[in-house]
């Protein structure tokens, strides 16, 4: 599909959920690159998790916003409040709009399903009714509508690797059915309103400040406190796990590539709609995931030389809702924006390891 290329200085860019792990890695990188423009921050720094790793990651942000040729501004409310999210759309016209805000976790989606409802269907309709009257009375409105999906929407496919040619009309989590649907919706819009719109589907995010819901997180954690960690699916669980720089490096590239606009032999729009996979393309099986792990949080002195891995261990079955493998095929992504995520396991893993040792202890 033709892109039509768009400089992101002089420009305003909304950032749902900035202060989020994706969210603010993506705003520091903004920050650093832009010359001059504009980033609204948007988030409703809710208790999902501990709500003092969003304001650590704020602070980064606002830190570097000192030094920076563009302008930032954080704006605190719920996706959810179409009276807010309107308001927000009418007095900084966005000319980009990044929609990474959400309710993540497929295993909280089971015991709580409203939250997913609010942010991830009403957040999201709220986002492309904005989007829509972002081009009244002739303004031109948002230029580019990127928003995350998740690979949960891939459910219990047994083809690997997965690709955005695949059918996704199976999904085994309620998570996975609202990111289907942010697809399904964002095409609807595209389609009715020529709104360029591009879909990211995020395979298993790591790396410093990441999610503490994550099992790397939550592994440090326990094994940090002397417990035992649990493996699902008796450790043949297979991920494509992808570091933060990477995911942010590819979401860069595609803001700065819109589909191209333009009509079809009916006079009116083809959809300027496209979805792609950002993923490691080489998935690591859970147990060599974990193995690195220790040895990194050894290496960075956040557990002891001598510390017994094996007695801190266990084997179970498959949690409701999980999958036992994700495989990213990101040709389309490299096709189209020149990027291949590249950075290996045990680099991200360090990183992340000496940060959790900076950071807690």
């Amino acid at each position: 599909m033709k892109k039509q290329q768009i400089d992101l200085n002089h420009k305003t860019i909304l950032v749902t959920g900035s202060p989020g792990f994706i969210g603010a890695n993506l705003v520091l990188r903004l920050l650093k690159e832009m010359t001059s423009g504009q980033v609204i921050s948007f988030d409703n720094m809710n208790n999902y998790y501990d709500p003092e790793i969003k304001k650590y990651r704020l602070s980064l942000i606002e830190e570097a916003a000192k030094s920076t040729g563009a302008k930032h501004q954080f704006v605190q409310g719920d996706l959810a409040d179409k009276g807010l999210i309107d308001h927000i759309f009418q007095t900084y016209h966005p000319d980009i709009v990044v929609n990474l805000a959400a309710q993540a976790g497929v295993r909280y989606s089971i015991t709580n399903p409203d939250a997913y409802i609010q942010s991830n269907l009403v957040g999201f309709y709220n986002i492309l009714e904005a989007c829509r009257h972002s081009y009244d009375n002739g303004a031109s409105g948002v230029a580019h509508l990127v928003y995350a999906s998740s690979s949960s929407v891939y459910g219990g496919n047994k083809k690997v690797p997965f690709s955005t040619d695949d059918r996704v009309d199976n999904p085994v989590s309620l998570y996975a059915a609202t990111k289907k649907s942010n697809e399904l919706m964002a095409h609807a819009y595209s389609k009715l309103y020529n709104i360029p719109s591009t879909g990211l589907r995020f395979f298993t995010v790591y790396g410093p400040a990441g999610r503490p819901d994550m099992a790397y997180f939550g592994f440090t954690n326990k094994l940090l406190k002397g417990e035992k960690i649990q493996i699902f699916n008796y450790g043949n669980c297979q991920r494509d796990f992808t570091y933060v720089d990477d995911i942010v490096e590819g979401v860069l590239r595609v803001m700065k590539g819109a589909p191209e606009r333009s009509n079809g032999e009916d006079g009116l729009p083809v959809p300027p709609y496209a979805v792609y996979n950002i993923g490691g393309g080489q998935p690591e099986s859970l147990m060599d995931f974990v193995t690195i792990l220790s040895e990194e949080l050894v290496r960075a002195g956040v557990l002891p030389e001598d510390f017994d891995f094996e007695a801190h261990r266990e084997l179970v079955p498959m949690q409701p809702g999980d999958v036992p493998v994700t495989y990213a095929d990101s040709t389309g992504l490299e096709r189209d924006y020149g990027f291949t995520p590249n950075i290996d396991l045990r680099t991200g893993l360090r990183a992340f390891a000496q940060w959790y040792k900076d950071y807690y202890l």
